[in-house]
């Protein structure tokens, strides 16, 4: 990889995957195939970013909002969700050594879906190639409280909080911020995606709904990336 096209590369990505229904309606399609679809380009775009040199690449999946669908929705992606920690479909990101992370409120999760995450984890511990945070009902403000909810219960005193103690008590403890955060399907807002930690992170919008974003677009926002100065507040 030359220096030029490394630099184009954000060490740690973040994707807002949008539109999944909306693409089903445009294409005539039940919504719960939008999600399929969806699916399917997860697996293409972590592999996409794996090549790419991307080391940390993390999916928002399902919002804490999401909890409020309809329940056939919500049983549905579920299911999928499940599916997609299941052995076989992990047997990918055990060969190329990369650690999956599910970062969210795990306890809303079905029990069955927290056995799959415990074991998919437990499988891909020892990847030092690169790391994929699932967010499963996740929200920035939920982790927000969920990290001033832990440091309250250890007895820290308030003059001791600091920024690097609320770091230590995210879901997303000991990874950098993200470099890079995608949103697909023309929405220009980051809904509370990360919140704490994209306080510097550089915004890319796609109009493409998510199952439709293609390595091109991926290309096309790494271009976008490399040609900004981040000059962090200096």
């Amino acid at each position: 990889m030359d220096s030029e096209k490394a630099q184009n590369i954000p060490y740690h990505v973040g994707i807002i995957m949008d539109g999944n229904r909306r693409w089903a309606k445009e294409k005539g399609l039940p919504s719960l195939e939008g999600h399929r679809r969806g699916y399917e380009k997860v697996k293409k775009v972590g592999e996409w970013c794996r090549k790419k040199g991307v080391k940390i690449l993390t999916l928002w999946a399902f919002s804490t909002e999401n909890w409020n669908r309809a329940p056939k929705e919500v049983n549905y992606l579920m299911r999928l969700l499940k599916f997609a920690v299941s052995k076989k479909e992990i047997k990918t990101l055990v060969k190329d050594k990369i650690r999956l992370q599910i970062i969210g409120q795990r306890e809303r999760l079905p029990k069955d879906l927290q056995k799959a995450i415990r074991e998919a984890e437990e499988m891909t511990k020892e990847g030092k190639e690169g790391i994929l945070n699932l967010a499963l009902s996740y929200g920035g403000h939920a982790e927000i409280i969920e990290a001033i909810k832990k440091i309250i219960k250890k007895g820290t005193e308030a003059k001791d909080v600091t920024e690097e103690l609320i770091d230590e008590n995210l879901w997303t403890a000991g990874l950098s911020y993200p470099d890079l955060i995608i949103r697909t399907s023309g929405e220009q807002r980051t809904s509370g995606f990360l919140m704490w930690q994209s306080v510097y992170s550089e915004l890319y919008f796609s109009k493409k709904h998510w199952p439709d974003f293609s390595e091109e677009d991926l290309d096309l926002a790494f271009a976008d990336y490399g040609k900004r100065e981040r000059r962090f507040g200096k």
